[in-house]
């Protein structure tokens, strides 16, 4: 079986911050940007990486999801708690001057962790955890 990943999916509710934080402070591209009902789907990915994406979505945009579903998400986005992905890059020092220096929300410096890898952390606009690791 050959199975990629090619895109994954993180809220965010200000597509203009969304947009500084992935393009000017991680350095992806932006591939789309789609708007729809006032809503706006933004999708950026690694320049180097054209198979591989992150969706930015607006969280409200489910029309499944109920008033006290979309309540809980919003506390869940301002608490930090409802998403996040993790990176990797070949200098997670080096990544993490560059994120911090664009004035993002520092979680953690760069950290040699018990479990083996070093990594930090990073707190994107709509308050999804992003985590970049030191690849091996």
């Amino acid at each position: 079986m050959d199975i990629i990943i090619q895109s994954s999916f993180l809220p965010q509710d200000d597509p203009e911050a969304a947009l500084a934080f992935y393009r000017d402070a991680l350095g992806f591209e932006l591939r789309k940007d789609v708007g729809f009902n006032g809503m706006r789907w933004l999708t950026v990915g690694p320049v180097d990486q054209p198979g591989t994406s992150i969706v930015l979505h607006p969280p409200a945009a489910d029309p499944g999801i109920t008033e006290e579903e979309r309540r809980t998400i919003a506390e869940m986005m301002a608490k930090g708690t409802y998403a996040s992905i993790l990176l990797a890059t070949k200098d997670v020092d080096a990544a993490f001057e560059k994120v911090q220096a664009a004035n993002a929300e520092v979680v953690q410096e760069p950290t040699d962790q018990p479990y083996g890898v070093r990594d930090c952390a990073f707190r994107d606009p709509a308050g999804n955890m992003v985590r970049i690791q030191q690849l091996s």
